[in-house]
């Protein structure tokens, strides 16, 4: 599947797989499509797999995490999880599109690789995202967006093993779900609503009328007032973001968000923005220590991952499968995620001389700095065009099981009590 889903050019789907590997006339198409709808296996342990992978090779102390949603537009009778959800990239805010598909919630790690100067985001977890009327004819239960993502943020926190992570997110995931019960080990740093009701912190001699110790202080200003305000004035810092130096004026300022975030001290940045409609960007951070560039800059790592859905869209088929049952359509979409992961861990595996002999030489682009997926692609496709994977198909003998598997004990048959 892997070989004939890199080798796909057009529509991707299971049975252009096999065209693709010529070996349509030899098996048959069900066996391929009962690995996804009746397969033993779970796409957790695969992420869990690429996120130890990632963890072991870029050996950070910090790991930058991003979670989002998107949209695949799709069509189909019985189709398991489509519904009518709003298209982000054709709505405005006056006026909203809907869409009838999948929205999958997706947590990429952010990594910066060798042959390139931007930061990649690689999938290693994903969510099917179903509305609640849908929820109401069928299984499984209702769950919000950032339920999902507060779930999946447990399970990486697990996986990390005491290792600290950084979570960035738009301020659609920016609420009390998600920061109400962040693990230990997890700082969110996010945007918060210029409109965000937001508090002092409280001082220790600061008493409610009980006797008892305040747990928020005075309230503030909204963060949009807070920008006009003479009191504080605005100061230059200069930060490497989007690939570019960039020079911003930001306020900072230790506040409290209550309704979302409980009595946690966050740090608020207040960047002012000369260009569009908003005049004033708010970020924040759960830990107040970090110092204002590492806040700025993880949060735009998190461009990474609208170009990680760019590419998975138009590369790899992701949401092109017609597939119908729920296990296969939890699967395949995930599935041509963790080839996006594991297309990028390998060519970042090769030597400097490999990729340079990989990558077909284009001289007219003489300004082109670093290899972008396209290229990592057509990389795979040359190196798989001359493997032959007829006879490996009944050869499983050299597959060994994850750690986590344990081999099912043999059952034994009762004999009948007459």
């Amino acid at each position: 599947m892997f070989c004939g889903w890199v080798l796909t050019r057009g529509t991707h789907a299971v049975t252009q797989a096999l065209v693709e590997l010529g070996i349509q006339g030899r098996v048959h198409h069900e066996r391929l499509h009962r690995f996804f709808s009746r397969g033993a296996w779970s796409t957790d342990d695969i992420g869990r797999l690429f996120f130890a992978k990632i963890a072991e090779h870029f050996g950070d102390d910090v790991l930058t995490l991003v979670i989002d949603d998107t949209l695949v537009s799709h069509k189909g009778p019985k189709i398991f999880g489509l519904g009518s959800h709003v298209d982000a990239v054709r709505s405005s805010r006056l006026f909203r599109v809907f869409s009838f598909g999948h929205v999958w919630v997706v947590l990429a790690v952010c990594v910066r690789v060798p042959f390139s100067q931007r930061t990649w985001a690689l999938p290693v977890l994903f969510r099917l995202y179903r509305t609640e009327s849908t929820c109401k004819r069928g299984q499984p239960p209702f769950k919000t967006k950032t339920q999902l993502a507060h779930e999946m943020l447990a399970i990486v926190s697990q996986w990390a093993s005491g290792r600290h992570l950084r979570v960035t997110a738009d301020a659609a995931y920016a609420n009390s779900t998600v920061l109400a019960e962040l693990p230990s080990n997890v700082v969110f740093i996010g945007a918060m609503r210029p409109d965000a009701a937001i508090t002092a912190l409280p001082l220790p001699e600061d008493r409610s009328p009980t006797g008892r110790r305040r747990k928020r202080g005075e309230r503030l200003p909204i963060p949009s007032d807070l920008a006009k305000a003479p009191s504080q004035r605005w100061r230059s810092v200069d930060v490497h973001i989007y690939g570019q130096d960039t020079t911003l004026e930001i306020k900072v300022y230790d506040v409290q968000w209550y309704r979302v975030a409980g009595d946690r001290h966050l740090r608020m940045i207040l960047v002012r923005v000369l260009r569009g409609d908003l005049p004033v960007r708010v970020f924040f951070s759960t830990d107040p220590s970090l110092d204002v560039e590492t806040i700025i800059k993880t949060y735009a790592s998190r461009w990474g991952i609208e170009v990680c859905f760019r590419e998975i869209k138009q590369h790899l088929g992701f949401g092109d499968s017609s597939a119908r049952k729920r296990a296969a359509v939890e699967r395949i979409t995930p599935f041509a995620g963790y080839l996006y992961t594991l297309l990028v861990l390998w060519f970042t595996s090769l030597s400097k001389r490999d990729r340079r002999a990989a990558v077909v030489h284009r001289p007219w682009y003489r300004t082109k700095q670093g290899y972008s997926f396209e290229d990592i692609l057509r990389a795979a496709q040359l190196a798989l065009r001359t493997l032959d994977v007829s006879d490996l198909l009944h050869g499983y003998a050299y597959l060994q099981p994850p750690p986590c598997i344990r081999p099912r004990a043999p059952a034994t048959r009762l004999s009948r009590v007459s």
